[in-house]
């Protein structure tokens, strides 16, 4: 049965459901009751603003909340607990009200602990007034715990409602930091923080130093899809290191500030987490030249080799890192120093480059070459001659040690082979 609220102001009702029909059905028990206080609203609100100081006197939980908006938050959450229970409006779930209030606290960072107890503040008011009615009324006690249980299944419903949008809203602020954080590494990542006004907005939203020492490290992805360092931040933040870390398209970017970390500390836990191709930059300074030094790592990462478990620096790398930069001239540069060695039967092939390799890396000292060979020194010597004949040019002096080695570091970047 509908009930007319000005049925209530002129007793109608009092005299016709609840006079005339003691009890009447429970539904329209508390029917009558809430909607006879819909026009108490504002009282109520009072009382339920008074209820929030008492319960939070320093007013710390809703400090970030002007007093005019929570004020209106409470009035349209009281309005509505009647207008449901009046059946005026629809059921609880998925109700607006609670929704909005819901998304306008979870943005002014009100806790959802703070807003649930609020919620049970309201409808205790609610039921008090209530029961103020139900003996105005002289309603049947058994039709007012029947409205009591309504009432609370109610409030459960508008506080499942205010939660889902809570938590709906907070997730929707973190993808938007994400965003805007995943925006400031890449802007910073291009360059742009040689301007120094966004340098230093972005270092405090990223808590970073502007200044100071900076690394920039790169890990490939691997083959399970996973990156090739796990657990770096974590690392770093306990020798109290600061870093950010992104996922790109194919590898992890990370930015570390050393400040007054020495290079080798920050370096060596990063080695210990490391799984598959890492590199690292340089040390550069401030925020403004992190852009260049992630190229400079990803160039690194360039002269790993594939299927190597490896942290390598630029300083490491610095012969094929000047190859990969120019992978048309380190394929001249191979093709005109060991190109007829190149063109030999693979043994053959094989035998002269590593015995080559073994002789450059013992500073061209034969003897010592032979005892890395398991061979004569003879045989080193008759191999480098072969190698001499091929070529067309001598081994020895400055000019034919670089481009050899050079040679040979191309090779390897060529073939993925391990240094």
């Amino acid at each position: 049965m509908a009930v007319d609220p000005s049925d209530i102001q002129s007793g109608a009702v009092s005299r016709g459901i609840l006079g005339g029909r003691p009890g009447g059905s429970a539904e329209e028990t508390t029917h009558v009751l809430a909607s006879a206080r819909l026009g108490d609203v504002s009282t109520l609100a009072r009382r339920l603003m008074a209820a929030i100081f008492t319960d939070n006197p320093e007013w710390t939980d809703y400090g970030p909340v002007p007093r005019e908006d929570l004020w209106e938050g409470c009035e349209r959450y009281l309005r509505r607990v009647l207008e449901i229970l009046s059946g005026s409006a629809p059921g609880p779930d998925g109700d607006d009200v609670a929704a909005a209030i819901g998304r306008r606290r979870a943005e002014q960072g009100v806790p959802l602990e703070v807003m649930l107890r609020t919620f049970r503040l309201g409808g205790r008011i609610v039921w008090e007034a209530l029961v103020e009615q139900a003996h105005t009324e002289r309603v049947d006690p058994d039709a007012v715990l029947t409205a009591a249980t309504w009432m609370w299944t109610v409030i459960d419903g508008l506080s499942s409602t205010l939660s889902t949008s809570y938590r709906n809203t907070e997730l929707e602020q973190l993808r938007q930091d994400d965003q805007r954080r995943h925006a400031l590494v890449e802007d910073l990542l291009s360059g742009r923080a040689r301007d120094t006004a966004f340098a230093q907005r972005t270092a405090k939203e990223l808590d970073l130093p502007t200044g100071g020492r900076y690394l920039a490290v790169v890990a490939e992805m691997t083959p399970d899809g996973s990156f090739a360092l796990r657990g770096q931040q974590s690392a770093l933040a306990a020798l109290h290191v600061r870093s950010v870390w992104q996922v790109r398209a194919d590898t992890l970017v990370g930015l570390v500030a050393l400040e007054q970390h020495a290079e080798g500390t920050a370096l060596g836990a990063l080695r210990q987490l490391t799984r598959g191709r890492v590199a690292c930059s340089p040390v550069v300074r401030g925020l403004a030249e992190v852009g260049l030094a992630h190229q400079l790592a990803l160039t690194t990462l360039d002269t790993s080799p594939s299927g190597a478990t490896e942290l390598v620096s630029l300083e490491q790398r610095y012969p094929e890192a000047l190859l990969v930069q120019s992978p048309d001239l380190a394929q001249r540069l191979l093709d005109s120093q060991l190109g007829d060695v190149l063109a030999l039967p693979v043994k053959e092939r094989d035998m002269l480059l590593d015995t080559l390799t073994a002789w450059l890396e013992e500073n061209c000292s034969t003897a010592n070459a032979a005892v890395r060979l398991h061979c004569h020194r003879n045989t080193v010597l008759n191999r480098l001659h072969r190698i001499t004949s091929l070529i067309g040019r001598p081994l020895y002096g400055r000019e034919a040690y670089v481009a050899l080695s050079l040679a040979l570091s191309a090779l390897r970047l060529r073939d993925g082979q391990a240094s």
